[in-house]
């Protein structure tokens, strides 16, 4: 059982990404802007997430989901975790927290989950 890590989408409020790794410093959440991913499509984003063996964490309720349908057709994702943008800060690290601490990697492979739902 492989501990989940997360990839941040270029959308993805920074605040979510720094309070989340501040009240979690084991947490591996790697920022966009390490990752590289400003510009980037949706299709190369999932991409270099899946390569790094990490969930995607994402806002983009608008074409991410048929990017992830696309995607998993031929490739395998690391999974996808869409964080409504109405979300306080504070609530979107206590559901991030949750994921890390309740699910392994392993059942997230080829998953796409938004919070709420």
């Amino acid at each position: 059982m492989t501990t989940v890590r997360f990839q941040a989408d270029a959308d993805l409020r920074q605040a979510i990404v720094t309070g989340t790794i501040r009240r979690q410093p084991n947490l591996d959440f790697q920022s966009a802007y390490t990752a590289e991913l400003e510009g980037k499509k949706d299709s190369e984003v999932l991409a270099i997430a899946a390569q790094n063996d990490r969930v995607l964490v994402t806002h983009d309720r608008k074409t991410m989901p048929a990017e992830f349908g696309e995607f998993i057709m031929s490739k395998t994702s690391s999974g996808v975790l869409i964080l409504s943008q109405n979300l306080s800060v504070s609530d979107a690290i206590e559901a991030l927290i949750l994921v890390w601490e309740a699910s392994t990697a392993e059942e997230w492979v080829n998953q796409i989950m938004s919070i709420p739902f």
